[in-house]
């Protein structure tokens, strides 16, 4: 466990360092955009998705691989391009680029009512408007009119969201008492409780990220969720309330590129189209990723299929509702239990199954008593040692 502790130190050691070297290339050295500056940085990238494979256990690996090898390699070639969440006008101070780099975090914002960001810059014919520290915009919409402008509406969600987080806390606990009497549990209820099992552990973790991160910096956590049970369609589940840090970081960086280049080659609803299926199938591949550096078996494709099901399901529903033009669109009492059952099966046959054989389930668990342990005892107390009385 020392030597896991000492390369996840190490890891991260490199990771800052990295990204001071990317942020005075990108500000002083090569401030714009061109072949030299992609040369300099785009070696980081390719670091970054090796560096996680250094650590073995579940909960080191897991947040290592999702925070460097996804949301930081993505968020440094966008940097490289001259788009994104790093580029503003004037550059992000090095103290601010680094968070934002590397964790699922967004600058406060402080937009007055009725203004609009000046820095803009194009990709093709599609606007990228980076996000800057006057400006952010709602995950939901890029419409400006939409911006938060109310402090008091801030507060407000601030206080919805701890009392969520506090409920889900409490519903965590109780499904570990639960995963005592799991031989009596059907096999795909004890799937069902692994699905509120990931949902949980996500949100808390990344909102605790986020405070211990705004607390020193007086940068926030961006909205990892948005209440993904209430769902009414595959497009608000994936687009607007599931994991919301992996859907603004994919947009500018796989969808708008490719709907771009396809809109040159096809029709508009094709190149949507095709556009969702490559999101998807992006995403799929960083998650054979992540699965890959917590399991270190074998990938099956398990995951890249449900991804790209996804996919292809997503682009078919927008593709029909854009058809009907809003007519005949299911009541959402209706249509959301349809597609969080929908979730809930696909993922039941494709994504669990390798988790379960890679005993991601177990080796967490023995994680989290050894973690309780040294807590405990004020030692450091190796999983390997702890033999999970749930599993």
């Amino acid at each position: 466990m020392e030597g896991e502790i000492r390369n996840f130190v190490t890891i991260w050691a490199i990771v800052v360092a990295s990204l001071c070297y990317c942020h005075t290339i990108g500000t002083y050295v090569f401030p714009k955009p061109n072949l030299a500056r992609a040369f300099a940085i785009l070696p980081i990238v390719c670091l970054f998705f090796v560096l996680p494979l250094n650590l073995t256990s579940i909960t080191l690996g897991a947040i290592s691989s999702f925070f460097i090898s996804w949301l930081a390699s993505f968020k440094i070639i966008l940097f490289t391009l001259g788009i994104g969440p790093l580029v503003t006008s004037p550059p992000l101070p090095l103290l601010t680029f680094i968070p934002l780099a590397c964790l699922p975090i967004k600058v406060r914002n402080r937009v007055r009512c009725g203004s609009k960001p000046k820095h803009v810059k194009r990709f093709g014919s599609k606007t990228f408007v980076p996000e800057s520290p006057e400006i952010s915009v709602k995950p939901r919409t890029q419409s400006y009119e939409h911006l938060e402008t109310s402090e008091d509406s801030s507060l407000k969600k601030a206080h919805k969201f701890s009392i969520n987080h506090f409920a889900k806390l409490v519903l965590l606990t109780i499904l570990f008492r639960v995963y005592k009497y799991q031989e009596f549990i059907h096999f795909y209820m004890r799937l069902f409780f692994y699905s509120l099992h990931i949902y949980f552990i996500l949100e808390l973790s990344l909102v605790a990220v986020g405070s211990v991160v705004g607390t020193i910096s007086g940068i926030e956590l961006d909205p990892p969720f948005d209440e993904p049970h209430l769902s009414t369609s595959l497009q608000d589940f994936w687009g607007r309330r599931w994991n919301l840090m992996v859907t603004n970081i994919l947009r500018p960086t796989v969808y708008d590129p490719v709907k771009v280049v396809l809109s040159r080659l096809m029709s508009g609803r094709w190149a949507q189209f095709g556009a969702v299926v490559v999101t998807f199938f992006v995403s799929g591949i960083m998650h054979e990723l992540v699965f890959f550096n917590i399991g270190r078996l074998e990938p099956s494709g398990e995951v890249l299929c449900f991804f790209l099901l996804h996919g292809v399901c997503l682009g078919l529903e927008i593709w029909i509702k854009k058809k009907l033009d809003g007519k005949f669109r299911l009541p959402g009492f209706v249509s959301g239990p349809l597609a969080m059952s929908f979730v809930m099966v696909t993922s039941f046959w494709l994504f669990f199954p390798p988790m379960l054989r890679s005993k991601v389930d177990y080796k967490s668990c023995n994680e989290y008593l050894a973690m309780i342990e040294t807590i405990k005892h004020q030692k450091l107390v190796s999983p390997n040692s702890i033999n999970c009385p749930f599993f």
